[in-house]
């Protein structure tokens, strides 16, 4: 018994309850309701939780009992216990009746066995549980039931009393406290609400690493599979939705199965074990050698390592040809000397000791010969070093726990126990251990564990591009070349884009590591912070990644998703699809496989180079989709890693340092010398500077005078009127004044006259091979996630700055993107014509944001501002006008002709453009506000 503790954890009465449980049905029912009246009152005006037990001694006076012995009491009908609590609405007050029925649980009977009596005995129990949103600002006055002997009625008190729990006991307030005592009503019911919260935080935070305790206790202490381990699978009846996941039982090797399933030779787990391995089945008595009719294995049979020995423990059937049932009692006298003598034939003639894992599968409710076997395991492989037992339901392993705490210790149990566990998650995990080649993808769970991720199930979200715990484990390391490994890691070293096989072959050491900045241990501290929670409970937080172009601040963030993908759920939005899709996959993806959703495993999603209002509107849509659920928790949701360029990171840190990481071309010291370092590795494979010009760019801290020397001496002895030397002045144009443009593929075949865009193998190579010296150094080829199309790019947009300065000679840049105007080839090609012609209208009326990382805020496109400023504004709107009628006569082009004109005091021509983009989208805000400005 115990008295108040935190309020959550339950405070315990006992009742032996011996002489009531034996009284007529009116008597017993007004003792049983006097006690746990009494007793719940006291916990709800305490505001603790807790727990009558019926069938408990509560007292010594009997000499033949202990104080808190488990006695048990005879139940002759339950229902009479359950209808004991209709005085519920006798002993409280009308306006109390509905609470008291809330927070008074219904009795729960709890089976009592003894190995000296067959008589069937319970525990009644009955929980109090008194939320504060239903006992909050209340005190609950109680009227006691109690039978008379002379009238042989149930008779009520004329006045309520008041009552609490006083150390171990419920006592009634006394008359001079009860003014004290409802004046505290207003702390307690503060004390309950804080109490509910930390309880809520705690469950959410504290989970088990089941994954590895079951990797450990299958696998002898090993974190892999192997032969040297066999196995004996006990297991009761497995349903029908369960035999899905019981795919990693194919790949143990299984030595014998104690099968308590009487279905499982029709429809159960024998019905499919048998479709994938050879099998000898025996009934229990058969195997035990003490059939007279049956068949028992020889020990020969036993030792043959290529089949299984099944077990049918649940009685004889006609399952062996025609051999009649025996006797049922006969059978369930037997079956306990059946099992010791089978056990022992298994651990004492057979199986060398250490050589096996015996492995309780429980898979429905447990029956007492399942624990009668682990007795027998137990005793005779003396504990449970070498006993493992898988529940996925908490319920089925408590009743096989308090049966089996006869033998061993509830503490000894549960260390050789992996509980809760979804058996798809047991699956994925123990499958995720075997030896093979060919696996599915598989995800993190809450429970530590794995969950396997079919391809159908990932494509539903296609939104994400999703970051598995195996994520390129499906390479075959073997039949990669040394010339591919080196391609793909020299491409991450040209300028490219980090990829996920970068840093899987960084990981097998097949290639050299990748360098760590300083920025991204920061990062990593930054997002632990968010993971412990505050007190403000976010649920969608953010995690900023400001960084100057070719900085690597990609790199980190990919780094920090790599690094976070075994306990984590990782993956990279894709922003060509709306907010609403994203948030409605974000959502599936956090659920899926997880048994409930306020334990889910946050969800850390990587979005680069985005707008700022689609940023929002996602966040609100995930916050707003999160506030649905009506789920406390400590930890985000999600988390949205926002990386995104900007020529003055270091500014938009200071504007919000707890959550926001600056990454510049500066190198710490320490970073240098990581950076030389790797720099003569590279030197040290033939690895020829030139061809990995933006690490070194990186080492040299991207140096304005060194760029342009290393511009310069590439563009030495350069074709000036070659096509490749004209595309590389194009591309360079959109690249220096297009954060993330691009020019595809298929378009740079066309300029080049390369033939029609056929996607083969070699397609790459060929198009290289069409390059100047010159040209295979500077670009660089990708390919883009959302719509994987290939493409080139500058190295950097520092080098396609100087690409444009140091080839321009004496033409304006104003002519070049005239010349561009008019390349039909570029503007014809229909494969990625929509991003071509977007990057284009960027190059014209995407304005420079000191919000969206720019150095400034400009007024005109910073391509229009530069020809305004280097060369003059008729230039500027000549080129302007062009575009117009080239893209189609875009209003907007027509409304920055009209803002480009009345800045230079050309007020009629301004007045013109305002009509033309007016005409075209006559309600339109940003138009009409320009028309305004012009009249103005």
């Amino acid at each position: 018994e115990s008295g108040v503790n935190d309020l959550i954890t339950p405070c315990h009465e006992y009742k032996s309850f011996a002489t009531a449980a034996e009284l007529n049905k009116n008597q017993l029912q007004s003792k049983f309701a006097c006690e746990v009246i009494r007793f719940a009152s006291a916990c709800m005006n305490i505001r603790t939780n807790g727990t009558i037990h019926f069938g408990i001694m509560d007292s010594v006076e009997d000499k033949g009992w202990k104080h808190g012995q488990i006695i048990g009491i005879k139940v002759k009908e339950r229902e009479h216990y359950a209808d004991a609590l209709d005085y519920i609405e006798k002993c409280f007050s009308e306006n109390e009746r509905d609470i008291a029925r809330q927070c008074i649980h219904p009795p729960v009977f709890v089976e009592v066995i003894s190995r000296d009596s067959q008589e069937q005995r319970f525990v009644v129990e009955v929980d109090i549980e008194p939320t504060s949103s239903l006992v909050k600002n209340r005190f609950f006055e109680v009227y006691l039931p109690k039978y008379n002997e002379g009238s042989r009625k149930v008779i009520l008190p004329k006045d309520p009393a008041l009552y609490q729990r006083v150390g171990a006991k419920s006592e009634p307030v006394k008359l001079n406290s009860l003014a004290t005592f409802i004046y505290g009503l207003q702390d307690r019911d503060a004390q309950r609400e804080k109490a509910e919260l930390s309880r809520a935080e705690v469950h959410t935070e504290v989970s088990q690493n089941l994954g590895r305790k079951l990797s450990i206790l299958l696998n002898d202490g090993k974190s892999y599979m192997d032969d040297s381990l066999r196995y004996i699978l006990v297991t009761n009846k497995c349903e029908k939705d369960d035999l899905n996941y019981i795919n990693f039982l194919m790949h143990l090797n299984i030595f014998c199965v104690f099968d308590f399933d009487e279905d499982s030779n029709v429809s159960g787990l024998y019905s499919k074990y048998k479709e994938h391995h050879a099998t000898r089945s025996y009934f229990l008595q058969d195997f035990s050698n003490e059939s007279k009719t049956g068949n028992p294995p020889t020990q020969k049979h036993l030792c043959l390592f290529d089949q299984t020995s099944w077990i049918f423990c649940n009685g004889r059937s006609d399952f062996h040809g025609d051999e009649k049932p025996c006797d049922e009692n006969t059978w369930i006298r037997t079956k306990k000397k059946y099992l010791k003598k089978a056990i022992t034939r298994i651990c004492d003639e057979i199986l060398p000791k250490r050589s096996f894992i015996v492995l309780f599968l429980l898979l429905s409710p447990v029956q007492k010969p399942l624990v009668d076997t682990f007795q027998e395991f137990y005793t005779e492989m003396n504990g449970t070093e070498y006993i493992v037992c898988i529940a996925e339901s908490r319920e089925n392993y408590t009743k096989w726990a308090n049966l089996a705490q006869a033998s061993c210790s509830i503490e000894t149990l549960e260390q050789c126990s992996v509980v809760g566990m979804k058996l798809s998650h047991v699956d994925a995990t123990i499958q995720a251990m075997l030896p093979s080649t060919a696996q599915p993808r598989h995800l993190p769970v809450s429970s530590r564990g794995l969950c396997t991720l079919p391809s159908l199930e990932e494509e539903k979200l296609f939104s994400l591009e999703i970051l598995c715990v195996d994520q390129c484990d499906d390479i075959k390391s073997d039949l990669l070349t040394e010339k591919e490994k080196q391609e793909i890691e020299q491409n991450f070293y040209r300028g490219r884009k980090i990829i996920w096989e970068n840093f899987w072959l960084a990981d097998k050491r097949l290639c050299g590591e990748i360098i760590e900045r300083e920025a991204c241990k920061d990062a990593s501290k930054l997002l632990d912070d968010i993971l412990r929670g505050s007190k403000l409970n976010y649920s969608v937080a953010k995690l900023k990644i400001f960084h100057h172009p070719g900085s690597g601040g990609s790199t980190i963030a990919r780094q920090v998703l790599w690094k976070r993908r075994k306990d984590l759920r990782c993956a990279v939005i894709k922003t060509s699809y709306s907010p609403a899709t994203v948030c409605k996959h974000a959502l599936a993806f956090r659920d899926y496989e997880e048994k409930e959703n306020s334990h889910c495993l946050p969800v850390l999603l990587l979005i680069e180079d985005y707008d700022e209002d689609y940023l929002e509107e996602l966040k609100y849509e995930l916050m707003d989709a999160v506030s649905t659920r009506k789920i406390i928790s400590p930890r985000p949701y999600f988390i949205l890693m926002c990386c995104r360029r900007s020529n003055d990171p270091e500014r938009l840190c200071k504007a919000s340092p707890l959550d926001t990481i600056a990454v510049t071309h500066k190198l710490t010291d320490s970073e240098k010398s990581l950076f030389t370092t790797k720099l003569e590795k590279l030197k040290q494979k033939d690895v020829k500077p030139e061809f990995i010009l933006t690490f070194v760019l990186m080492c040299e801290e991207f140096n304005e005078m060194y760029v342009r020397n290393m511009v310069e001496h590439i563009l030495q002895d350069i074709d000036r009127s070659s096509r490749d030397t004209c595309l590389m002045r194009y591309v360079a144009l959109l690249n220096f004044y297009v954060p993330n443009s691009y020019v595809s593929l298929s378009h740079c075949e066309a300029f080049l006259g390369l033939g029609v865009y056929i996607e083969r193998k070699s397609r790459a190579y060929d198009f290289k091979s069409h390059l100047s010296e010159q040209a295979r150094m500077i670009f660089i080829e990708l390919r883009e996630s959302t719509t994987y199309i290939s493409s080139v790019q500058i190295i950097h947009c520092l080098v396609a700055k100087e690409i444009l300065h140091q080839l321009s000679g004496n033409e304006p840049q104003s002519q070049l993107a005239m010349t561009l105007l008019q390349e039909k080839t570029l503007f014809d090609n229909r494969f990625g014509r929509d991003e071509f012609i977007k990057f284009i209208r960027d190059l014209f009326i995407r304005r420079a944001r000191r919000s969206r990382g720019d150095n400034t805020d400009t007024l005109f496109s910073p391509f229009i501002e530069h020809v305004c400023k280097a060369e003059d504004c008729e230039k500027a709107i000549a080129v302007l006008k062009a575009a117009y009628e080239l893209l189609g006569k875009d209003p907007f082009f027509a409304q920055q002709l009209a803002r480009l004109h009345y800045n230079n005091e050309k007020f009629k021509d301004a007045e013109y453009w305002a009509g033309v983009a007016k005409r075209h989208l006559p309600n339109d805000s940003y138009i009409l506000d320009t028309e305004g400005q012009v009249y103005r």
